[in-house]
């Protein structure tokens, strides 16, 4: 059966085989399948399912139908409306509870080197279009590469769940991305909590995106360290987007984080 290369995600070299998806192994796998293993387990859906390993020592996956901004712009207008930032939202909060009492393996290994403690949940950590699957363009399927996964607070991955879905990034950056209404993301932003079910201090999750834009560009740039060249460039160009919507972020009035 031939292999379709895919577009979306961070992993070069993902093909798609049939109904599964086919990409190099890193030293987390193990752990990342452990935990795709369970949310099948307790039902949660739009996640792929772990279908172990290929003869040249590939992860294999359940492939996610539907359409995916992948590294286009501007992103797919669907992007954008009020429909699938509340599907993004709700599905989020689905995961977030379903790992909240997610026991890894005694080795595990994740791809930031934390460990899950208790009050933590594990998060996919990277929930941007480029790594959805979407319908019709009004029905999220849910979201593929995980290989970002690993423990946190809610809040953190939410918070760059809400950089890319609201978007918050400055206009100059959210036009390149295809939106254009950036006087209203305050009331995305809060359409994208309250799918959540979010009740902690909305000011304080402003505080928490910050930090998780600054985190982000950091890691964007020790990936770029590590890459090629091609991909280097598309890493560093991340990292600034993330700088810039970290100071963005931090600008915004206090009226903005509150109804």
């Amino acid at each position: 059966m031939s292999e379709e290369t895919l577009a979306g995600g961070n992993t070069v070299g993902a093909v798609r085989i049939g109904d599964t998806v086919h990409k190099q192994a890193s030293p987390w796998t193990p752990t990342v399948h452990a935990l795709l293993r369970h949310l099948e387990a307790v039902g949660v859906d739009g996640v792929p399912r772990a279908l172990g390993f290929d003869d040249q020592g590939r992860e294999v996956l359940s492939y996610l139908p539907g359409e995916t901004a992948g590294g286009r712009y501007p992103w797919p207008a669907w992007s954008f409306t009020d429909v699938l930032l509340t599907q993004v939202g709700r599905w989020l909060r689905r995961v977030h509870d379903a790992t909240a009492d997610f026991v890894p393996p005694a080795d595990a290994r994740w791809f930031t080197g934390r460990t899950m403690q208790p009050g933590l949940i594990v998060g996919h950590q990277d929930v941007g279009p480029y790594n959805a699957a979407v319908l019709d363009g009004d029905r999220l399927v849910g979201f593929f590469d995980w290989d970002t996964a690993f423990p946190s607070t809610r809040e953190y991955d939410l918070a760059l769940a809400a950089l890319w879905w609201v978007p918050l990034c400055p206009p100059s950056v959210a036009e390149g991305l295809g939106f254009h209404d950036t006087d209203d993301r305050s009331r995305r932003l809060h359409l994208l909590l309250d799918a959540y079910g979010y009740d902690g201090d909305r000011q304080a999750f402003g505080a928490t995106v910050v930090q998780r834009a600054r985190r982000q560009a950091g890691v964007m740039r020790e990936m770029a360290a590590d890459a090629g060249d091609q991909p280097a460039t598309s890493l560093l160009s991340v990292a600034g987007y993330m700088e810039q919507s970290a100071a963005d972020v931090e600008a915004q009035p206090e009226h903005f984080w509150v109804r």
